[in-house]
């Protein structure tokens, strides 16, 4: 196996195992399903137990595609979406760093994502295989295309804030 295709199959597949372990903490860790709709209700998102649930399922589903190497831009996008909201409505105001709750590790793992759309599974992936693999350029502008779309579409439905004024003591 040459290096570039183990070092693609490595990132692939660790940040695939990582998004199916945020997807399953999500369901079955600490507050469960209950405690993340809680906690997204709590960012300004509407129908929190569907949110928990949307983020499951595409957690666990980007993931493994990543993992397996299948529709690997579309899975790129499922990861960039997750991290542009997660980053944008948990992260942003907390500043850059992880250790502060801030925006530094959804921005690598987007990041890693874009990547991966733009270098492709590898040679030892299902899209390979199958001959369907989207590399470059193109594969780039459909990640980012549909994670920002998605992105979008999901905030103009579901993100409610509070206002700031509503915070503010009278």
């Amino acid at each position: 196996m040459d290096a570039d295709v183990a070092a693609l199959l490595l990132v692939r597949v660790v940040v695939g195992l990582t998004m199916i372990a945020h997807g399953l903490n999500h369901w079955r860790g600490g507050g469960r399903i209950e405690g993340t709709a809680r906690w997204f209700s709590g960012l300004g998102l509407r129908n929190g137990v569907l949110q928990a649930w949307m983020s499951v399922v595409t957690e666990i589903g980007a993931g493994a595609l990543l993992a397996l190497g299948l529709l690997t831009p579309l899975a790129c996008a499922a990861v960039i979406s997750v991290m542009l909201i997660a980053g944008l409505l948990a992260h942003r105001r907390n500043g850059f760093f992880v250790f502060k709750d801030g925006y530094e590790y959804v921005l690598l793992l987007a990041a890693v994502c874009v990547a991966l759309a733009v270098f492709g599974p590898g040679s030892f992936s299902l899209d390979h295989a199958a001959d369907i693999a989207v590399t470059g350029w193109k594969g780039a502008a459909i990640a980012l295309g549909v994670a920002v779309l998605a992105t979008a579409g999901m905030l103009a439905t579901f993100w409610r804030p509070e206002s700031e004024k509503a915070e503010a003591p009278a």
